[in-house]
């Protein structure tokens, strides 16, 4: 038997209760038995359940680390927390949390994600192929702290304070974003391709976010410059053209740019290509 094993765990039934699933990460399961991992321990509400009370858990070849989650996971908050390597594969929708403080590794979920998606994470990528909630990318409530580092892809739309706080890293939205998209972002790139709503970029100190659709209207606290970006931009839309779809067709001539917010102080920019 392989040292490092693969392992995929299929839904019995809906818990009653909302499941902290923090604990549970490939490299934590790849050097266990199957009964051992039958026996490892959720919080279920108040209380502790064994994975083999709310799972059938089978065992996968692989060559690394890896975890695959199969069912409708909408009430497992915290999956992939924590996780400093391998592959996390999800076959349906997930709870709040979705890879909070990722260092490293994959995660891939196949529907949608609720709030504080790839919030604080540092590393790794994640991608969600349906939408995800509030304060995607950002910080934990009370924290100073969003995105540090890492790749988040939404494949559909994001809720209100995407990337909150983002210090580091790359937010990219396939669809619409919600309210305060960037707000208070201090470092990063973010790119969207659908609509936003209102207040975005509010408080925004630094940080880079491109519009790949369409165009909301400047607030008057950003404002346009003339500075020469051709060389920056070329090198960017490069690196967002790896994730397709509009942003595959970003144009080659260098976009429109305003900085911001300049009732925070802030010098991050808008990269509106024509």
């Amino acid at each position: 038997m392989s040292a490092t094993r693969g392992w995929c765990l299929r839904l019995k039934a809906q818990p009653d209760l909302r499941v902290d699933f923090g604990g549970v990460q490939p490299a934590r399961l790849a050097g266990m038995a199957a009964d051992e991992v039958a026996r490892l321990q959720v919080r279920h509400g108040n209380e502790m359940l064994a994975l083999g009370e709310l799972f059938d858990v089978a065992e996968v070849s692989a060559d690394a680390p890896a975890l695959r989650l199969e069912g409708e996971l909408s009430r497992f908050d915290g999956i992939g927390q924590g996780m400093d390597g391998g592959v996390l594969v999800v076959d349906g929708a997930v709870g709040d949390r979705l890879g909070l403080a990722l260092r490293a590794g994959e995660i891939r979920v196949q529907g949608d994600a609720g709030q504080l998606a790839g919030c604080e994470m540092a590393g790794g990528r994640i991608e969600v192929a349906g939408d995800v909630g509030d304060f995607a990318a950002g910080a934990l409530p009370g924290s100073m702290d969003g995105m540090r580092g890492g790749t988040l892809v939404v494949r559909g739309k994001a809720g209100a304070r995407g990337g909150d706080r983002m210090r580091r890293g790359t937010l990219i939205i396939h669809g619409e974003a919600g309210d305060f998209l960037a707000s208070r972002m201090v470092a990063g790139t973010i790119a969207v391709a659908g609509r936003v709503g209102a207040h975005c970029g509010y408080g925004m100190r630094r940080g880079t976010l491109v519009f790949a659709g369409p165009q909301p209207p400047a607030p008057p606290t950003f404002v346009a410059t003339r500075q020469d970006i051709v060389v920056f931009w070329t090198l960017l839309r490069r690196s967002l053209a790896y994730h397709g779809g509009p942003f595959a067709t970003l144009p080659a001539c260098a976009p429109r740019r305003l900085v911001g917010d300049l009732a925070a102080d802030g010098k991050g920019e808008w990269l509106l290509p024509d």
